[in-house]
């Protein structure tokens, strides 16, 4: 059996089990060795599946305090949870340990030496980057990234003799009953900040607010310590003064690079060309950030550039669905402002010729409220037909008041854009396009309500 990364810490309760995050964190605990139980009101597919397979799936839905007993070591509440749990109540009754997800990844990587990634943008992409290239090379490392990445079983990796671990920084609060954002939890000795764009509304009410959870994180890098940012970001800029002589500031821009029939190539200080399969301007960031934490890492330029020609980029961020000889398919996670008009203006740059049909769904809280929706103003400019959905239905169960498509088209300052609060007639306006020389972009942190892409994008490229 393998030995845990904290071998105080054997028997292990996680409450809201059934999270993308936790999910992955309860396999690796099992893993690893450790005894796991968990519970949730609601499992979802894939964790169902992968919970059941692992003998972890609980046999009921629902929240049980009496799984919640003396001989645990502790228990691990994720952010599904609510502050009156009754699992949760219970385990402060018995005077147990409560972790958040942060607070107990750090408790597993107390003795190694942290990498967090921050930004609203960006943070994943870059963490899959660093990954790839560690993996490439054969180097030992743990991690923890919000997204399932292509060669990787889970999402989170814990072991007793992985001397780095590479952690993907949510600035999003960390439990029901810990208010602080993820990435404070951490203590990185490597921090990076890829790029500031106000988000979760509902939790940083002013753009002030937002920023200045940055700010508090950059603070944090220690003496000895290594922070790397986004050195064009305006918002980044503010909070990222080197102001600390025993800090190693390192600024970044995008990597150099040609682009030629809608290829990316990377310029190297030789001036030779290293072929990528990722693209757009943010994408090139991405490279620049990873590449310095790799050299802070020990991996020179040679080998990275050698290990980043595999790399196929992190799952629905600018993923290929389908591709044709005059037309290619799409999907992205882009929904925020910022990521809109970086995924949107880096398409159309790529392929110049083609016209773009590009496609986003207002899905989260922040989208689809009506404060926050002008941040949207010129962000979806670059699409030659720029389309956005959102199902009602979500902003009744979100609590937010109506949506006019009138008024969504006003926020966006495009008059021509095309609104659907039908999936049905959104799916016949597509069908309907004229596909020939032209790219279909779809984004969003949902399913654009059970839209079938894949036979959408065979009808684009045929």
């Amino acid at each position: 059996m393998a030995a845990t990364p904290t071998p105080s810490l054997q028997r292990l309760h996680l409450t809201a089990v059934g999270g993308s995050i936790m999910h992955n964190l309860a396999l690796a605990l099992h893993k690893s060795g450790a005894h796991v139980t968990g519970s949730d009101d609601e499992i979802f597919e894939p964790a169902k599946s992968r919970l059941q397979a692992a003998g972890l799936l609980p046999v009921a839905e629902g929240w049980f305090p009496e799984k919640i007993t003396a001989d645990l070591d502790a228990v691990i509440v994720g952010m599904h949870a609510r502050a009156d749990n009754p699992e949760l109540l219970r385990a402060q009754e018995l005077g147990l340990r409560v972790y958040s997800f942060p607070e107990f990844i750090y408790e597993a990587s107390k003795d190694k030496q942290r990498i967090v990634i921050g930004g609203s943008h960006g943070k994943t992409s870059i963490t899959s980057l660093i990954l790839h290239v560690l993996r490439y090379h054969g180097r030992k490392f743990d991690y923890a990234v919000g997204a399932q990445l292509e060669g990787f079983d889970l999402m989170v990796q814990l072991t007793e003799d992985a001397p780095i671990i590479i952690i993907e920084g949510d600035e999003y609060l960390s439990s029901p009953i810990d208010r602080r954002p993820k990435f404070h939890l951490y203590q990185h000795h490597i921090g990076v900040i890829s790029g500031i764009s106000w988000d979760h509304i509902n939790v940083f009410p002013t753009e002030e607010i937002y920023r200045e959870q940055f700010k508090i994180f950059a603070e944090m890098t220690p003496k000895a310590g290594t922070l790397i940012y986004d050195q064009d970001d305006e918002q980044v800029q503010l909070v990222t003064v080197p102001s600390h002589p025993d800090v190693h500031y390192i600024g970044y821009g995008p990597h150099e690079h040609v682009i030629k029939d809608g290829k990316t190539f990377l310029l190297n200080k030789k001036d030779e060309k290293v072929p990528v399969q990722v693209f757009g301007e943010h994408n090139l960031r991405n490279i620049s950030a990873a590449k310095e934490v790799c050299k802070q890492l020990g991996i020179k330029g040679k080998s990275f550039y050698e290990a980043l020609a595999t790399f196929k980029g992190a799952a629905r961020r600018l993923e290929l669905v389908a591709e044709g000889d005059d037309s290619v398919v799409y999907k992205d996670f882009a929904h925020a402002p910022s990521k809109l008009k970086a995924t949107a203006t880096a398409f159309k740059k790529q392929f110049p010729k083609r016209r773009l049909v590009a496609c986003l769904e207002l899905h989260t809280f922040s989208s689809l409220n009506p404060a926050f929706l002008p941040q949207y103003a010129h962000t979806f400019n670059a699409p030659d037909v720029a389309v956005v959905y959102f199902n009602p239905h979500v902003l009744e169960h979100k609590r937010l008041p109506p949506l006019a498509p009138e008024q969504v088209a006003q926020a966006f300052g495009r008059p021509d854009l095309q609104v659907f609060t039908d999936s049905k007639q959104l799916a016949n306006f597509l069908h309907e396009q004229d596909w020939h020389d032209a790219n279909l972009l779809m984004m969003s942190s949902g399913t654009f309500d059970g839209l079938d892409l894949k036979q959408l994008a065979a009808e684009v490229v045929n």
